[in-house]
């Protein structure tokens, strides 16, 4: 007798009847997520847009899931959604965006530029913007502070120095205009089923434009200062020079292109991490207490010496709090794939050509691995979980190139941080919430900062 399994059409979640799943999918898409994996399971198909426009969503809550279409078949599951390609046309093809033989090697060639070794040679850049932004806090009037943009300004100086250097207050007013309108800009045009061609004069298209000219040709000059310079240890200096005999070297465009995604990429997850921990700690005081005492106990106590990568070791209690506040808050809440090929997941059939998205945002809070899933919990051990059930950085051949260097960055300048004072949660309410490339904090998130002494 043969047997046959059966395999499940995704259920469809409920949307309007003039635009399916649209409005939800644009307003408040981690709820969206949230009530799609409680009402229907871990696989579903959301429908958005008008009759006659709708286009099929397919989202895969799991940790099995999310292993299977990032690491065990991802050749199956490309970076070939409109979401991409839009972020492509506005930053370039850098290791976010780029695919198949162009991702490879720009992968191997930039690989030794992010080792764990390497990226430990740049704690001390780590702990000096630490030390500055804690000269600041000091000054604060009142004592309050907004962790989401403070964290923000904190991690791209930190990231502008590593890239650039002594080029880095140059390039500070330049990136912070410019690459977060880029980034709205593709992610509207990503969600809208009516958009103009690029090349439309519509007021957004030319501003795009202009936006994009002055932040490339920021990134050009930097380039090419360095092509004569062989003794810098910034970033750029080194990708100027970066070659091995299989794959050459990073022509002008590809240089451009890795400088703004490590500028997309490097600064805004990190800044994500930082502040929600900060805000988790603030609201926890008992934990922060924890937190500090190992702190001291490693560094001293306020005004100690500088963090630097060794000490990541004897810091496991504030890992794991940084974990913890990856998992409830994780900087790419969601991540887009496209189908090449139909497949199972969950025993449920997805086609070819199929729009996909995995949820860190929903697995991290999935019932089956963590049962009391919004609480603000430190475990002593990670065991007994299945691998995908956390996974801030993504995984399989497209994890993270900078994970090393985000964790160095977030434990050492929260050391120094929380070594120097004590936080008070001054937020009104939950911090309100969105999902675009990265996790958007709408509001504040406001603390009080109490120096120690």
């Amino acid at each position: 007798m043969t047997m046959t399994t059966t395999v499940a059409q995704a259920p469809i979640v409920t949307g309007s009847p003039l635009l399916g799943s649209m409005s939800d999918l644009l307003n408040d898409p981690l709820n969206a997520y949230l009530r799609a994996c409680r009402d229907h399971g871990d696989v579903v198909r959301f429908r958005a847009g008008p009759p006659g426009l709708r286009a099929d969503l397919y989202a895969v809550f799991s940790a099995e899931g999310a292993q299977q279409v990032l690491a065990t078949q991802a050749a199956d599951f490309r970076k070939d959604n409109v979401f991409y390609e839009e972020l492509r046309r506005s930053v370039g093809n850098g290791l976010l965006t780029s695919q198949d033989d162009v991702y490879l090697r720009q992968r191997r060639l930039v690989q030794p530029l992010f080792t764990k070794r390497r990226v430990s040679g740049y704690g001390q850049q780590v702990a000096e913007e630490a030390a500055a932004l804690a000269d600041v806090w000091r000054a604060a009037p009142g004592g309050s502070v907004e962790l989401v943009g403070e964290m923000h300004r904190f991690a791209l100086h930190v990231v502008g120095r590593i890239l650039f250097g002594t080029d880095v207050k140059q390039a500070f007013e330049t990136i912070e205009r410019t690459l977060p309108q880029l980034q709205e800009y593709s992610l509207k045009r990503g969600f809208s089923p009516f958009k103009a061609p690029r090349s439309w004069p519509t007021p957004a298209n030319r501003r795009a434009v202009r936006l994009q000219s002055e932040l490339f040709g920021l990134c050009d000059g930097i380039i090419a200062s360095r092509r004569d310079r062989e003794d810098g240890d910034d970033l750029v200096t080194l990708l100027v020079h970066a070659e091995n005999a299989e794959d050459g070297s990073l022509d002008a465009d590809e240089l451009r292109e890795q400088v703004l995604i490590f500028l997309l990429a490097g600064h805004e997850t990190t800044a994500t991490a930082l502040a929600f921990a900060l805000h988790l700690l603030a609201r926890h005081p008992e934990e922060q207490g924890r937190v500090r005492e190992e702190v001291d106990r490693v560094l001293g106590g306020p005004g100690g010496r500088p963090p630097t990568a060794a000490d990541m070791e004897e810091l496991p209690y504030l890992t794991m709090v940084l974990k913890e506040a990856m998992r409830l808050y994780p900087s790419a809440p969601v991540v887009g794939r496209r189908s090449v090929a139909d497949a199972e997941i969950d025993g449920v059939r997805i086609p070819a050509g199929a729009d996909i998205l995995v949820s860190p945002w929903v697995t991290h809070r999935h019932p089956d691995h963590w049962p009391d899933p919004e609480r603000f919990d430190t475990p002593e051990a990670e065991a007994g979980r299945p691998r995908y059930a956390w996974f801030p950085f993504g995984g399989g051949p497209r994890a993270c190139i900078g994970q090393h260097l985000s964790m160095l960055e977030s434990v050492l300048g929260l050391a120094v941080l929380l070594r120097e004072f004590e936080l008070t949660d001054a937020q009104e309410g939950e911090v309100p919430l969105g999902a675009g490339i990265t996790l958007m904090a709408k509001g504040p998130a406001r603390a009080r900062v109490r120096a120690r002494s």
